[in-house]
């Protein structure tokens, strides 16, 4: 993994409180969207929002992209790297 897109995704964390919640929760389990907003009392629409950006960056991802419904997502290798260094610098919520 490049530092640049480490410190690139570690900047993108950090600058949403969303992300962060979203990201911490998932970060020792996969989820439903349904799962993380009632876990982290986002609503359903900012869960799958942030869920797609964090995907995008590649901090999260489907397990199961081609159901329609009951999609699962979990942490990627990048994302608890990030997940770590936001520890680290005491920053996660």
């Amino acid at each position: 993994m490049k530092k640049k897109e480490l410190y690139s995704a570690i900047g993108f964390i950090k600058i949403s409180t969303t992300r962060q919640k979203i990201l911490k929760c998932l970060e020792d389990n996969y989820m439903l969207p349904s799962e993380i907003a009632s876990k982290t009392d986002l609503g359903t629409t900012q869960v799958s929002n942030a869920l797609s950006d964090l995907k995008n960056k590649k901090l999260v991802e489907c397990i199961n992209e081609e159901d329609k419904k009951g999609r699962i997502y979990e942490v990627t290798k990048l994302g608890k790297e990030v997940l770590t260094h936001l520890k680290n610098d005491k920053i996660i919520i």
